[in-house]
């Protein structure tokens, strides 16, 4: 995985120092996200040691997968010149998986540390990349301290942005605009700002309606036609008279409408206790028929008892 980093001199002097990580294209060693982290550290102190590049003369640049060791070291250099991101990730598994929090097993993980990068920040992402979703660079970019202008490159693919000739267009506006001192670099910043308000135009566009409020304020304390209008405002009053016999109407029907329920009520009560009442009769017939066949049964065996008698 090639890295960049671009010293900067006061008359515009690019000098470029290139390098592959332990494991990739020249350089022996095993890939590993640790061994990465040593290698563009080693690269850092080599630039700083041996040729005496300070951090507010750097602008480190990283892609795909290297993006996750630039912004490992650029989170670390507080007085870093800016960087620039390429097709950058969010992290290891977000690659593979949508996932929604950081886990302890992934690698790379750009999305909490972004916030940490204090300088400016260039993200540039093809639209059409099918290895890293152009979704990634955008939420990086969301979350940087310093924006600036994004280069969402339109049909743009994972490595062939360079083709495209927006890529270098952008990539030497941004150098010139880093160049510049502090004070001058807020001014061009204009742009950027003016970016972000039209990304989020309704979250702008609320402020200036509030200072419209704020106009209207102080003209109706002078508009002296504002006042009449709340004296017709009464005539509001009488509708509510005029609406009250509907309310009676619905009120009377409603009572009305109780009433005959419980008149239902009333009658189904009647009727169940008369159905009582004629159970209970029957009930009592059953008993009277009962004590009937008893006394007829005693009876009849009173004969039989005469009957058994021997006659004299």
């Amino acid at each position: 995985m090639y890295e960049l980093f671009i010293e900067l001199s006061i008359h515009l002097r690019v000098n470029l120092m290139g390098y592959d990580y332990s494991g990739y294209g020249q350089s022996s060693g095993k890939p590993s996200e640790q061994n990465t982290y040593a290698d563009i550290e080693a690269a850092y102190k080599c630039l700083e040691e041996n040729y005496g590049a300070k951090q507010e003369n750097i602008i480190l640049y990283g892609q795909s997968v290297g993006s996750g060791p630039t912004v490992d070291l650029a989170a670390r250099l507080p007085r870093l010149r800016a960087v620039v991101l390429h097709s950058p990730i969010l992290s290891g598994l977000r690659v593979m998986y949508p996932v929604k929090r950081s886990y302890w097993f992934d690698i790379y993980k750009n999305i909490d540390k972004i916030s940490l990068v204090k300088c400016p920040v260039l993200i540039i992402h093809g639209t059409n990349d099918d290895v890293v979703d152009c979704s990634h660079g955008k939420q990086l970019w969301e979350l940087c301290q310093e924006k600036y202008e994004p280069l969402w490159v339109k049909g743009g693919n994972h490595c062939d942005l360079e083709l495209y000739p927006d890529y270098i267009w952008h990539l030497k506006k941004f150098i010139s605009t880093v160049e510049k001192s502090p004070s001058r670099r807020n001014a061009s910043r204009k742009s950027t700002d003016a970016f972000e308000q039209s990304r989020l135009s309704t979250e702008y566009l609320e402020a200036p309606r509030r200072s419209i409020d704020r106009r209207d304020k102080p003209r109706k304390s002078t508009d002296t036609r504002d006042k009449p209008r709340y004296s017709t405002d009464t005539q509001d009053k009488p509708r509510k008279s005029i609406d009250r016999p509907e309310k009676l109407k619905v009120h009377e029907y409603n009572k009305f409408n109780n009433m005959d329920k419980l008149e239902k009520l009333k009658i189904s009560l009647d009727q169940m206790e008369r159905m009582e009442r004629s159970r209970r009769s029957v009930e009592y017939f059953d008993k009277s028929r009962t004590s009937i066949d008893l006394q007829l049964e005693k009876g009849r065996k009173s004969v039989d008892w005469i009957d058994r008698m021997p006659a004299v």
